[in-house]
């Protein structure tokens, strides 16, 4: 969503780089650049603004016309902006004293509010709670059925007890989650709240007396991030005529200008709170807007791929492969049946696209990143999978007539099995060398890791021999005469002009003794 505005600023800010002092031209026309690069990335103009503003007086401040580069100065500033703009820090939901926590989910129809319930009640399963869904939505059609299906899905509870499509009273249904919650110990009940397809006196009414029946510890206001500048207008409508205490991006991954998230926490005073960033109901997690402003300016978001990486893996597990890698058998007891546990490892994290994305400077090689097949990883498997379990173990016994055999079983052509192979034995000794300490293959060794493979020994240039004549007369000539000289040099001694002697009887001259 943010690619855009990323491809922008990235541009604007290589022009400063090489500037050892940033003149009032360059701090005016890289202001100029991010602000056309806000609008067009649809940001609120009053957010623009106001983020032009501040850049612009601190830009021309202190902290940059004494900094040692002053254009990394201007990135730092912008980037601290681009954070308090999303919200500053990081907020968490407050949980209510006595159980249960009561979150009503509110917000216009389409916005995703009912998947999102799902998402949120999977993701706070993984936080050691036990979330009750509420079907709420009377006036939708299926809407019921399709919490249900969601609430399956994510292993969670759900109280539904209206068939909806226009049956049933949504404000008795919310008062009486409660009660159902405290007899089967839900310590939070989520409430999904029906929607419409723009604001209207009845949705509001609506909404403010659930709100009032079961005075929620939290209402999170759903909104969707490809909707424009509309967003910022509906959430000010629910601000002022519901109140809610925090928002919900859902649809993140879309392809449309991302300006609305960048304006809803600045407009309404309400930080963002979750984002919902794909299909899945894993794609879901709580908003940092440091790591979001990390991300828009392509410096990554390491931090998110670490936790993912925490909860994919388990330790155990990682301190067995490294112990293999590191074992005096240089890695040969890591085998494909290793190699594919740890991709399918992998493959739980998610997308290997968006794994890639949270990679600093990531920025430059998009296309690429976009482009990558995520088959190329099943059709990986499936070649492993075709093995004997000695062929896993020992794959230097793959010859052609194996190959040809695994190749038939996986449905790939012998050449592919031959290159997987080909690449586990380089990617192993990588892995290996890294394991040990010794650095990249291929990149020089660096203080402290180690020498490196790719630290080699400084090759001695040979001497050319004295180059012979291409005449034979002159050639035995020269052979002659070198004959001669060194009959010469043993007849007067050895080298140095030292008596020739054997190894066992050799004496140092009485010159060179009393320096001994």
């Amino acid at each position: 969503m943010f690619d855009t505005l990323s491809d922008r600023l990235s541009a604007t800010f290589k022009n400063l780089r090489g500037k050892g002092r940033l003149s009032e031209a360059d701090i005016d026309a890289t202001a100029r650049e991010i602000r056309i690069a806000l609008l067009e990335a649809d940001v609120a103009l009053p957010v623009v603004r106001a983020f032009i503003a501040n850049v612009k007086e601190r830009a021309r401040g202190v902290e940059v016309s004494q900094a040692l580069n002053p254009a990394q100065q201007v990135v730092k500033i912008v980037n601290e902006e681009l954070v308090a703009i999303l919200g500053g820090e990081t907020r968490r939901l407050r949980f209510a004293k006595t159980a249960p926590t009561v979150i009503m989910l509110a917000g216009l129809q389409g916005a995703g509010k009912t998947t999102l319930a799902g998402k949120l009640g999977l993701w706070l399963k993984g936080q050691g709670h036990s979330p009750l869904l509420v079907a709420c939505d009377l006036q939708r059609p299926n809407a019921v059925n399709q919490l249900s299906v969601v609430a399956e899905r994510a292993g969670v509870a759900v109280y539904a007890p209206e068939p909806g499509n226009g049956v049933g009273d949504p404000v008795q249904v919310a008062k009486d989650s409660i009660e159902f919650a405290k007899a089967k110990v839900h310590d939070i009940v989520i409430v999904d709240t029906a929607g419409r397809l723009g604001i209207d006196q009845e949705l509001m009414r609506q909404a403010a007396d659930i709100r009032d029946a079961v005075s929620p510890d939290e209402i999170l206001f759903v909104v969707d991030a490809m909707i424009g500048q509309d967003a910022v207008n509906t959430a000010e409508a629910f601000r002022d005529g519901v109140g809610f205490d925090g928002v919900v991006l859902s649809k993140l991954d879309g392809d449309a200008r991302g300006g609305a998230a960048l304006s809803i926490a600045h407009v309404t005073g309400k930080q963002i709170m979750f984002a919902s960033n794909g299909e899945k109901l894993e794609d879901f997690d709580a908003f940092h807007p440091d790591r979001m402003a990390s991300r828009i300016l392509d410096m990554g978001d390491l931090l998110t791929l670490i936790e993912q990486a925490e909860k994919t893996f388990s330790q155990e597990e990682a301190a067995k492969m490294a112990s293999k890698l590191q074992s005096s058998k240089g890695g040969k007891d890591f085998t494909l049946d290793d190699f594919l546990a740890q991709m399918e490892q992998v493959r739980k994290m998610g997308s290997i696209s968006k794994l890639l994305g949270m990679l600093p400077g990531m920025g430059q090689i998009k296309d690429q990143i976009n482009n990558i097949d995520e088959r190329d990883i099943d059709r990986t498997a499936a070649i492993i999978k075709s093995m004997t379990p000695k062929e896993r173990t020992e794959p230097t016994i793959i010859n052609g007539s194996r190959r040809a055999r695994i190749a038939k079983g996986s449905g790939v052509e012998v050449s592919a099995v031959k290159s997987l192979v080909e690449r586990f034995f380089e990617a192993r000794k990588m892995m290996s060398k890294m394991a040990q300490g010794g650095g990249m293959p291929g990149m020089p060794g660096m203080p402290g890791m180690g020498g490196g493979p790719g630290r080699q020994k400084k090759q001695v240039k040979q001497a050319k021999g004295k180059r012979k004549s291409g005449n034979p007369m002159k050639r035995k000539a020269e052979e002659a005469a070198a004959a001669e000289r060194r009959e010469q040099a043993a007849a007067q001694g050895g080298a140095f002009g030292l008596p020739a002697q054997d190894d066992k009887n050799f004496e140092l001259p009485d010159e060179f003794k009393k320096f001994m």
